[in-house]
């Protein structure tokens, strides 16, 4: 299993909506990288739910029910289907992800518009260190 991160501007698709929703296609994506880390998501692998605007922050967790295919409305894109699983409270913030030192080499970090990318798996041990209730 892998782990993501995938951004939402949450004026466009806050965490609430996709808890309500409970399952979502994954899809606007563009940027060539991005669209890379869409096309190597598998079924089961997990993906943390990033609000970039307003309180930048990690918000829950979702799970890749499909495999990746191309976006029909777009031939530069690809999408994904995605579950909702939980939310991650308090949520993480980009501050405290900064702030601890660990992941400079992230993309997260490094690339701050990047919609969404893989993450390392020292951030899934540092997560799951902070939500030890949580299923990450």
């Amino acid at each position: 299993m892998q782990y993501f991160l995938a951004k939402t501007d949450p004026d466009t698709y806050p965490i609430d909506k996709f808890e309500q929703d409970k399952k979502t296609c994954w899809d606007g994506v563009r940027n060539a990288q991005a669209v890379r880390s869409i096309q190597a998501m598998m079924p089961g692998d997990k993906v943390f739910m990033y609000h970039s605007m307003g309180q930048a922050a990690i918000m829950g967790m979702a799970k890749v029910i499909s495999t990746p295919r191309p976006d029909p409305n777009d031939v530069k894109s690809w999408v994904v289907d995605l579950e909702y699983l939980h939310r991650t409270d308090p949520p993480t913030t980009l501050r405290e992800i900064k702030e601890c030192g660990l992941f400079a080499d992230w993309s997260l970090v490094r690339q701050s518009r990047l919609s969404t990318m893989a993450a390392p798996e020292k951030f899934v041990i540092w997560m799951r260190a902070r939500y030890p209730k949580l299923k990450l």
